[in-house]
């Protein structure tokens, strides 16, 4: 082979090989969606509760947001980031999801997506009385005025491709049965059993989704209930439990109740054409976290970081409260929220089931 041919076979070969390189590195990096849409409670709320002035559930002061990369606290309810930024990190959607409360946000925070959620929210409006959270009833009105902004950056056409493309997160419900049934005598006398104020409750997520879908989210995944009895702060409330056993009757309510959410979100996904809704099992990852410890590296799971960590949570989790230095060896952060090591397993867990789901 003469000298040129040489050389013109080897440019070939590399141009080739740079080009199935970049092409490998693109499909990386591409966003799994083009935005990430958050709606519920302090789980997912990465600091709407700082704007508005009625709310009284906060994270804005430390050590809420100690293990950030700026170590300040944004609004975040752990010591680091939430699974929602977790998996927007996952699916090179962006490292942190914005509020969309939060002043001045870049063209840039609309277009790949924001956080509607509020602390302290229910599907039960009563909840959000309760706790003057922004109510889940209400977070669509803040995604009206999202997808306004949104139509004035990229137009009509391609803001209603990228609402139907994005990730719709939805994570809410402890509040309802941990602030309300449980704890306000009035919904007992309503709802005698807790199969009644599920159904009630599950009715109430059923008009949402069916509201998110109007307003044109397709692809939705709807969280279950933790083990609602294994929270620190619901362990302290039986006064009794000094061993600090996990609430049994309140995880078989946390069943049942997710029992009924699988069987509602298949018959919603069919009556919606277009949509795609998927049940995210937090349960059973949670629980395998509570009863192995060790194989997550945890080492405390009955109490919270913070203070005491039997009651702290918001205001009572402060500047004040002696906070653990091994965080990554606790499962929960304060009294009910979880650590960021907490997160990042219910986050990879995430990834696997929303990849398959879409595979699906």
């Amino acid at each position: 082979m003469s000298t040129s041919k040489t050389i013109t076979f080897t440019l070939f070969i590399t141009t080739t090989l740079l080009a199935s390189y970049n092409a490998a590195a693109k499909a990386t990096t591409q966003p799994l969606f083009p935005a990430i849409l958050i709606f519920g409670d302090s789980t997912v709320d990465t600091g709407n509760n700082n704007y508005p002035s009625q709310t009284i559930l906060r994270a804005e002061h430390v050590p809420y947001g100690i293990d950030l990369p700026s170590h300040i606290p944004k609004g975040r309810f752990s010591n680091g980031k939430l699974f929602s930024d977790i998996i927007a990190t996952k699916f090179n959607i962006k490292q942190f999801v914005p509020p969309f409360l939060q002043p001045n946000l870049s063209d840039h925070d609309i277009v790949t997506g924001v956080c509607f959620a509020s602390a302290g929210a229910g599907y039960d409006d009563q909840t959000s009385l309760t706790t003057q959270a922004i109510r889940v009833s209400e977070q669509p009105k803040m995604f009206k005025s999202y997808i306004t902004r949104l139509k004035s950056i990229v137009g009509d056409k391609k803001a209603m491709k990228i609402i139907n493309n994005a990730l719709v997160v939805v994570s809410a419900g402890p509040n309802d049965f941990i602030v309300n049934y449980y704890d306000v005598p009035s919904w007992r006398l309503e709802y005698p059993s807790i199969s009644g104020y599920q159904d009630f409750v599950v009715k109430r997520l059923n008009n949402f989704v069916r509201e998110l879908y109007s307003l044109g989210c397709r692809k939705i995944v709807v969280g279950g209930l933790p083990p609602m009895g294994c929270l620190p702060i619901q362990m302290t409330a039986q006064f009794r439990n000094i061993l600090r056993f996990c609430l049994e009757q309140e995880n078989r309510d946390s069943v049942l109740y997710n029992q009924k959410l699988q069987k509602l979100l298949p018959q919603i996904e069919a009556s919606l054409t277009g949509s795609k809704i998927m049940y995210s099992n937090i349960y059973d990852p949670m629980m395998d976290m509570i009863q192995n410890p060790s194989k997550y590296g945890f080492i405390e799971t009955k109490r919270g970081c913070c203070g005491t960590g039997y009651i702290e949570a918001s205001f009572l989790c402060n500047a004040f409260s002696p906070t653990c230095q091994n965080r990554s060896e606790f499962l929960f952060f304060d009294s009910i929220h979880p650590s960021e090591a907490t997160y990042n397993y219910i986050g990879n867990v995430l990834d696997t089931q929303i990849r398959g789901w879409l595979k699906a």
